[in-house]
């Protein structure tokens, strides 16, 4: 008999004893599927796990009495079973789930959690010779850009690095300037009701952001991932048929996120004027690396992109009034095929670069930030620029390893790649 076939059989007779009212029959078919991996959408697929969700559900609205539910709720946990995945059966918040918790004096946390088991395979693996710093030299390595060539001209490739612990502190500015641009919030959903919950995620195809996107939502909590397949139908990319994608979220509770979910251009305006200019800064690099290009092309350029009609485009006008008041930093807004973007040009980029370079955090923008202001500086010369600078670039409409391979950068910059020697 398949394990599909297991499942279906266990499931009927889970049912058959929920109809005759049999609670205890009932339990222990659950115990039968959950070992059996009946609530495991990867080996069984998302029908039997809603199924098994479903009597689970069946069950606790049968029994209401107080002793009952803390005995299937001590069930749950200790068959090893996720406090999600529990919300999502007993379609409850995950306050209300805490509250019952409570009741029944039951600690959820007595288990590892996946996101402390992930941080002591960590600490185990930092003791075998992995950091971060080791990580992003394996993505730069990966991307072909040699790290000690650039650290002999005085450059940090790693740079981006510094300064990430802090955003724990989702207050910070640099969140609402990603949020302005790449970062994605979705209120999670229980049984199609909204109870305050949300979902911070960020998806990419590309090799440098599915190293910078995971280690930088790993500041607020351990994020978790999601791959699919992806038809390409850009142009840019004709040679790839599907691109894999990479996304990670994490799950924050009510009221965890300090900014407004909609920001309208009424409201950005109010909160940017109010920001300090190191309040702005931080912003401008969180949106920067979202939806900020920066690049030199005989001279600086720094842009930020947005769609066309559509309610990120009000940024721009915004971002170039308040930039220019505050930093004396003097943009045009620029209209191509399919974007919008904001452009500081030459010496208007450097004093947009030296205000918010030290808040920037995706490595290819800082570090070719951290590159042009060398140059500007005096700091490199023409021959080394162009040396340098040509490590960076992307190939257009060719094969590139720096876009579309995602997953194999991921692969490359794990923990375990720096703890098995050179081979």
């Amino acid at each position: 008999m398949s394990r599909l076939e297991l499942c279906q059989r266990l499931i009927e007779e889970a049912m058959k004893c929920l109809e005759n009212n049999d609670r205890e029959c009932v339990m222990r078919l659950i115990e039968e599927l959950v070992q059996n991996q009946c609530h495991n959408g990867y080996a069984v697929g998302s029908e039997i796990v809603n199924r098994v969700r479903e009597l689970v559900h069946e069950l606790w609205l049968r029994n209401k009495d107080h002793g009952f539910r803390c005995g299937l709720l001590t069930l749950l946990r200790d068959l090893g079973l996720t406090k999600r995945w529990t919300r999502d059966a007993l379609r409850t918040g995950g306050r209300k789930l805490d509250r019952w918790l409570i009741k029944c004096g039951i600690n959820w946390e007595g288990k590892a959690t996946r996101g402390n088991l992930v941080k002591e395979i960590e600490g185990l693996l930092r003791r075998l010779g992995w950091s971060e710093v080791k990580m992003c030299e394996e993505l730069w390595r990966f991307v072909g850009v040699d790290v000690d060539e650039f650290r002999r001209h005085g450059i940090e490739p790693c740079a981006w690095l510094k300064g990430l612990e802090s955003l724990y502190d989702l207050r910070r500015p640099y969140w609402l300037g990603l949020r302005a641009s790449d970062l994605v919030i979705r209120y999670i959903r229980y049984n199609g009701e909204i109870n305050g919950e949300i979902e911070l995620a960020l998806g990419t195809t590309n090799s440098v952001d599915a190293v910078f996107f995971p280690t930088l939502l790993k500041t607020v909590k351990t994020p978790s991932p999601k791959i699919w397949r992806k038809r390409m139908a850009s142009p840019m990319v004709k040679y790839i048929l599907k691109s894999i994608v990479l996304s990670f979220y994490v799950d924050l509770g009510p009221n965890e996120w300090p900014w407004p979910i909609e920001l309208s251009a009424d409201e950005l305006k109010r909160v940017l004027d109010g920001f300090t200019d190191e309040e702005l800064s931080m912003f401008l690099a969180g949106e920067i690396d979202g939806d900020g290009v920066v690049w030199y092309n005989d001279v600086a350029f720094v842009a930020i992109t947005a769609c066309k009609n559509c309610p990120k485009r009000a940024i721009l006008d915004i971002l170039k009034e308040v930039v220019a008041k505050r930093f004396g930093a003097i943009g045009k807004i620029k209209s191509y095929e399919t974007a919008d973007a904001l452009v500081f040009h030459d010496y208007n980029a450097i004093k947009l670069l030296k205000r918010i370079v030290k808040y920037m955090h995706h490595p290819l923008r800082r570090l070719r930030a951290e590159l042009i202001l060398a140059y500007y500086e005096g700091r490199v010369d023409d021959e080394e620029l162009e040396s340098l600078y040509n490590m960076t670039k992307y190939k257009q409409g060719a094969p590139d390893v720096k876009r579309n391979h995602a997953l194999e950068a991921l692969v490359r910059a794990a923990p375990q790649t720096h703890t098995h020697g050179d081979a």
